[in-house]
């Protein structure tokens, strides 16, 4: 294992108290990723759980995120990044801003965050909230993209690292279609899938055209390009930050929670809770 710290409150003292808090190796030092980002190499680190339960808890309380990484999960041996988009590489839920279009962005707010806490079926919630978006205009979807849609910190710099290691980019959404497309040709993602609006005579009618894209369409898009790609589940990681990436995230070598919800961190690989999307390149980073 090693241990992967970053932040941008971390300073030298804080990297010297996790250094005695983890027992690491005389003489071991660790090593600068990024400007705050550090990991100590695995040959310095011991294998207390008393050492890693004093680091996380140290690192929580100085909002530091920290992880303990094997040495098997770097970028060379990643072959597919599979990722949530609203939330994760964007800074909106798409349909709550739809919503504040009609001045109904309270009552959808509401059934979002219930279905990302897990506490309603995201079938369900998607279904009741797009029903509540009938007759309003097309030309509504693409103002949320010019007034609100921005990357999440970190976006480009993590898809960047994606390409220059060989690793293809999925983009899997129980968003929408029209947002879908534009962020995968803004990053230059490899693929997306998504859901689709029913939209007649230039209004939404309330409705979403097939099969709705949930979190058990999200593993099965997952596996789909994983054996397409001749892949293993080793070399794939999943990235999200709501209850329905769960699912796929258990499809996956590592399952990266973004700034998620309680649900998702308990039971994901690794939680970045501090840092941008670029942090997920630090996580498999040895310099």
């Amino acid at each position: 294992m090693r241990l992967v710290v970053q932040g941008s409150s971390i300073q030298l003292p804080h990297l010297m108290h996790i250094h005695q808090l983890s027992n690491a190796k005389q003489g071991a030092q660790f090593m600068q990723i990024a400007e705050h980002a550090y990991y100590l190499p695995h040959q310095a680190i011991t294998s207390e759980a008393s050492a890693s339960d004093a680091v996380k808890a140290f690192c929580a309380s100085e909002k530091i995120d920290c992880a303990y990484v094997p040495e098997t999960q770097t970028l060379k041996n990643i072959k597919l990044a599979v990722m949530d988009m609203d939330s994760t590489l964007i800074n909106i839920e798409c349909i709550d801003e739809i919503a504040d279009m009609m001045n109904i962005k309270p009552q959808v707010a509401e059934i979002t965050e219930s279905a990302m806490r897990g506490e309603i079926e995201f079938k369900e919630s998607l279904t009741r909230r797009v029903a509540l978006l009938n007759g309003l205009e097309e030309s509504a979807l693409q103002r949320v993209i010019d007034e609100r849609l921005q990357l999440n910190p970190g976006a480009q710099v993590w898809i960047d690292a994606c390409k220059a290691n060989g690793i293809k980019t999925l983009l899997v959404s129980g968003g929408f279609e029209f947002f879908a497309n534009h962020v995968k040709a803004k990053l230059g993602l490899d693929y997306a899938e998504s859901n689709t609006l029913e939209i007649i005579d230039g209004k939404l009618t309330g409705k979403v055209l097939g099969e709705i894209v949930d979190g058990q369409a999200k593993a099965d898009f997952l596996v789909q390009k994983r054996d397409e790609l001749g892949l293993t589940p080793n070399q794939v990681i999943a990235i999200g930050d709501g209850a329905n990436d769960l699912i796929m995230m258990r499809e996956a070598l590592a399952g990266i929670a973004y700034h998620a919800k309680p649900i998702v961190q308990a039971q994901a690989s690794y939680a970045l809770n501090h840092v941008g999307l670029d942090g997920i390149a630090h996580l498999f980073s040895t310099i």
